[in-house]
């Protein structure tokens, strides 16, 4: 069999996905495994890094399973892609020194709040395009230096999540520039940078962060030990890869500068490509995967992360996350008409505005049911995803084209219409299952010279649906965001009470 098919590995919060595809980005084959988060105190979200590892081989190998028997020989290229931010430390041999601390994890916060409203939180804007959250490393290293010296001093490596992956696939070490951008890259010229470093008090961990190479860069190739655990053929190279966010543009072809691509997976990602690097603090601007381009991107841990921890307190039976989508939208579907009775701040894990925030429904009364509280969740991350959305419009040509949508949330048509009716324009979903795994697979393809380049027309990809806003819902949502940024406000001491020692604790 030709060698001609590519594999993508996506490793997401909680979902790892092996994709097979050929070299147009059709898919072929998939492997799925879960790794959960771990929460052992308030505020820490975490995964065993082995754990990872072992869900990602298994999925390889369930992948190449129902391809067929000679699918290995045909996979010419491996793709990675994962979640951003967070920490996967390993030592001289590669081994974890803790578990992974994921962008989910709060318990950075009073670091933050000691850097905000000081030069350093512009200084750090300024050179970086970005301010710490909590999750970023920037934050997660400034606070090991405090309560984990030890992990810091063990460490050799300071990964990503995919590059944990590489490590373990390759035995190599190695970043790409949208990874990188995190915390410690020069905005404008690319690579580390050592003011960025000093500024956080880390310089001394200059020498613990991986070699930086470009995304459709052969960065190792698989090793013997690894091959005989996923099936893959030794010597397969392995791609460097991208963050999930830029993967997933690639993958459902938001390329085009100024076009608004949206992911409403774990995290609410708003995102536009842009030709300069435009900073505000309310968003972040990173490297993308070709060089001279920036991904701008407003993001929080406010999205379908919310629904499936609804479903997981309220006892509802553990589907296939499509039957699941699918089988909420129905229930929603029947509570939609009329206003929004019930308001839900979709912050469970965390939220844009920098004041204490947490999950909250308002308005509730004995005569409401479960799918009235399933509408006000939806609609709340969808008003969620609005914020960043209008801050992005606030200083970007953003384009009036129609809005690509990908993620949990694009699986439902309930929800997607949601998408524009609150944001007043057309939102559509392309014919894509796994965005990420298909961007990290086009990288791959490009790299061994399966593709020209990742926009290849031939890697085209075609609308799945297309969802228009509609006046009434508009009109409906609207009012429902007017309320929503009210009660932001006026619940801001409420909350800040609440994240008191001794309060939320």
């Amino acid at each position: 069999m030709a060698r001609e098919l590519v594999l993508g590995l996506d490793a997401g919060h909680t979902v790892t996905k092996a994709v097979l595809f050929d070299a147009t980005g059709r898919p072929v084959a998939r492997g799925v495994g879960t790794v959960p988060l771990n929460t052992p105190r308030p505020r820490w979200v975490e995964r065993d890094m082995d754990q990872v590892w072992r869900t990602a081989r298994e999925a390889i190998a369930a992948c190449l399973a129902e391809a067929g028997p000679d699918a290995a020989r045909a996979v010419s290229a491996v793709g990675l892609t994962g979640h951003g931010d967070g920490l996967y430390a390993v030592d001289e041999r590669g081994r974890p020194v803790r578990a992974a601390i994921v962008a989910m994890d709060t318990r950075a916060e009073p670091v933050l709040k000691e850097w905000r409203d000081t030069p350093m939180w512009s200084r750090a804007l300024e050179l970086s395009g970005t301010v710490p959250f909590a999750g970023s490393p920037a934050a997660l290293l400034t606070w090991l230096a405090r309560h984990e010296p030890d992990v810091l001093r063990h460490a050799r490596w300071l990964l990503s999540c995919k590059d944990w992956l590489r490590l373990r696939l390759t035995g190599e070490v190695a970043t790409d520039p949208t990874d990188a951008s995190a915390s410690f890259a020069d905005m404008r010229r690319g690579g580390y940078s050592p003011k960025l470093l000093d500024l956080y008090g880390l310089g001394t961990l200059a020498g613990k962060l991986p070699p930086v190479l470009a995304c459709e860069a052969v960065s190792g190739t698989v090793t013997r030990e690894v091959a005989a655990l996923t099936g893959l053929a030794v010597g397969t190279p392995v791609v460097t890869g991208a963050h999930d966010v830029d993967a997933a543009a690639l993958g459902i072809g938001g390329t085009t500068p100024g076009e608004l691509c949206l992911i409403a997976g774990s995290f609410s990602i708003n995102q536009v490509i842009s030709e300069r690097p435009v900073v505000d603090p309310r968003w972040q601007v990173r490297h993308f995967v070709r060089p001279g381009q920036w991904m701008i991107m407003s993001t929080s841990p406010a999205s379908v992360a919310n629904l499936e921890w609804f479903l997981r307190v309220t006892g509802a039976p553990a589907v296939h996350r499509e039957g699941v989508h699918e089988a909420i939208g129905r229930e929603v579907e029947t509570h939609l008409d009329g206003p929004s009775e019930v308001l839900f701040h979709p912050f469970l894990y965390g939220s844009p505005h920098p004041r204490p925030t947490s999950g909250t429904f308002l308005g509730l009364h004995g005569w409401h049911s479960r799918g009235h509280l399933l509408r006000a969740l939806m609609e709340g991350v969808v008003l969620n995803h609005r914020w960043h959305v209008d801050a992005l419009g606030s200083k970007l040509p953003v384009s009036g084209a129609a809005a690509r949508l990908t993620g949990g949330a694009a699986h439902s048509e309930v929800w997607s219409q949601m998408f524009a009716d609150a944001l007043r324009r057309p939102v559509v979903v392309a014919d894509v299952e796994e965005s990420a795994a298909r961007g990290a697979a086009l990288l791959a393809a490009t790299a061994v010279g399966l593709l020209d380049d990742v926009t290849a027309p031939r890697a085209a990809v075609s609308v799945l649906r297309r969802h228009e806003p509609h006046a009434d819902r508009v009109a409906v949502l609207d009012d429902a965001y007017e309320v929503y940024q009210e009660a932001l406000e006026a619940l801001g001491p409420v909350w800040a009470r609440l994240a008191e020692p001794g309060g939320a604790d």
